[in-house]
């Protein structure tokens, strides 16, 4: 078996005990540890997305047992795709919480953030819907952590409010799994796509339900309306650097919709024909447009890109509603996009607020105004979706995948409205913040009681700002390099979809292989 499989949950599994037993009092070499663990974690994805790109769907059994009785892990181009993504955003994000001080204002950030990379990393390489449970519980239990680091009643609130959502969200996929299970009597994904198809049509009642609940989970990780509501708050209120962090986790939502979707309930599934498209596609648009409300009404930095957030989960998912090989494409090209676009923009909103608080509103020039206005430039144009980067290409290509779908019209119309007042939001923030800074007189920032503002208005200067802003840039080089090539991208993708829409081959790999 190819052991590079399990190395992404392994590695970080090994590593956070070690920083919390024998590094827990040397913040120092915890920090040496910790980056050392993500570029390794780095090099691994980097080595198993090479060993994907020539189509063989890998599998690797825990304790030697085949399919469908032990648990698998599964390689193939999506999976490798997404753990790729996770360690080129979890890079610059633990070197900006190193340079900003963020990991020194509370314990265990680094064995937390560690932890989340085995549950994030889990998630994408299971092949059995019980352990994507688990590995969702893991990347949870890490989460709660690491929103409440640092301390202060706002954010404990805001924790709360996380933590009872999601268990919600844990008790329906229970519920779902359960369902399942009775009508099947297996959990692992391939064998259930090959039992959900032996069913008879008038035994499905029972599993169509299950299939439901299923979805229902996905959309409250995916931060879909009306089931979004945990996320303003919470990732508002905690620490940026986290949050940024947070981007690839609405992603997993994403990728469980389409995991499960086009394998074991896929489009040609009678039990769950129509299913997805029916539902998604219109709550996906109403979450685009509550997204971009929210960013143009957002009186609070951190609130206005968590609202971001929400909008570019509402537009990746009327791509995945589509539910085709081209839409699907251009679905994880964007997942690609808007996760280092959300990112970007919550480093840059913690650099905002290091310096002079939060508030959407005119106060005393703070330093390094004019870096930090570019960043937020930047961060703005690829949000929306402006030209010349890679926002832009992405909205090109979900828009031209809808154009054969049946509400192509009203696809168009929610997405190019949408970019529209998304790029107001963003300028009359960017304005207000940067611009008006310069000649107006000085607003106290939101006091700590503000629901929308974080526990720390104005913190103590970044300890190591060289290494902050380098992280930040960081991001900006993703999506540039994002945007050049965008052509070789788009294949990775286009062949991805393809594989997904082939599920026949994912499953002789799993349930048919050679001992």
């Amino acid at each position: 078996m190819n052991h590079w499989i399990v190395a992404p949950i392994v590695l970080p599994a090994i590593l956070a005990p070690f920083i919390i037993m024998v590094l827990r009092y040397h913040l120092d070499l915890q920090r040496i540890f910790s980056v050392a663990g993500v570029v390794g974690l780095l090099g691994i994805a980097l080595t198993i997305t090479a060993q994907a790109t020539t189509g063989e769907i890998q599998v690797y059994e825990l304790g030697d047992w085949p399919a469908p009785f032990g648990i698998v892990l599964v390689l193939d181009r999506m999976s490798a795709m997404m753990v790729l993504l996770t360690a080129l955003l979890a890079l610059p994000i633990v070197l900006y919480a190193i340079g900003s001080g963020w990991d020194d204002r509370g314990k265990h950030f680094h064995a937390l953030f560690h932890f989340q990379l085995m549950g994030v990393c889990g998630a994408f390489l299971t092949g059995d819907a019980f352990n994507l449970f688990v590995f969702f519980e893991v990347l949870l239990i890490a989460s709660y952590g690491l929103m409440t680091h640092g301390g202060g009643a706002v954010r404990l609130k805001a924790g709360v409010q996380y933590v009872t959502y999601n268990l919600l969200g844990s008790t329906l996929f229970l519920f779902a799994l359960g369902t399942i299970y009775s009508v099947t009597g297996t959990l692992n994904m391939a064998d259930l796509a090959v039992r959900v198809a032996e069913i008879p049509p008038e035994d499905t009642a029972l599993l169509r339900v299950g299939a439901v609940l299923l979805l229902l989970v996905f959309c409250i990780k995916a931060a879909v309306l009306p089931l979004h509501f945990w996320l303003p708050a919470s990732y508002a209120n905690a620490p940026l650097p986290v949050a940024a962090l947070f981007a690839i986790m609405t992603k997993v939502g994403a990728y469980s919709i389409l995991r499960v979707y086009t394998l074991a309930f896929g489009p040609d599934v009678a039990v769950t024909e129509g299913l997805v498209g029916t539902w998604l596609q219109p709550a996906a648009m109403v979450t685009l447009a509550v997204g971009a409300i929210g960013i143009l009404g957002s009186q609070h930095i951190a609130r206005m890109v968590a609202f971001c957030a929400i909008t570019s989960m509402g537009t990746l998912l009327i791509a995945i509603s589509l539910f085709s090989e081209v839409a699907t494409a251009a679905a994880l090209y964007y997942i690609f996009h808007s996760t280092l676009a959300t990112a970007l923009l919550f480093l840059v909103a913690d650099m905002v607020m290091e310096r002079r608080g939060g508030a959407i509103a005119p106060t005393a020039p703070m330093p390094q105004t004019g870096l930090i206005s570019a960043l937020f430039f930047v961060g703005a144009i690829a949000m929306a979706g402006m030209p010349p980067l890679s926002g832009f290409v992405g909205k090109l290509l979900v828009l031209d995948a809808s154009r054969g779908a049946p509400d192509a019209t009203a696809v168009w119309a929610v997405i190019l409205i949408g970019s529209f007042v998304t790029i107001v939001g963003l300028a009359r923030a960017g304005s207000l913040i940067f611009w008006k800074s310069h000649d107006a007189q000085v607003v106290p920032p939101p006091e700590p009681e503000d629901e929308e503002a974080t526990d720390i208005a104005v913190a103590a200067p970044e300890p190591h700002p060289g290494l902050a802003f380098s992280s930040v840039f960081g991001a900006v080089l993703g999506l540039i390099l994002l945007t050049l090539f965008a052509g070789p991208a788009l294949q990775y993708t286009s062949k991805t979809a393809e594989q997904l829409f082939t599920p026949d081959n994912y499953i002789s790999a799993v349930l048919g292989r050679e001992e």
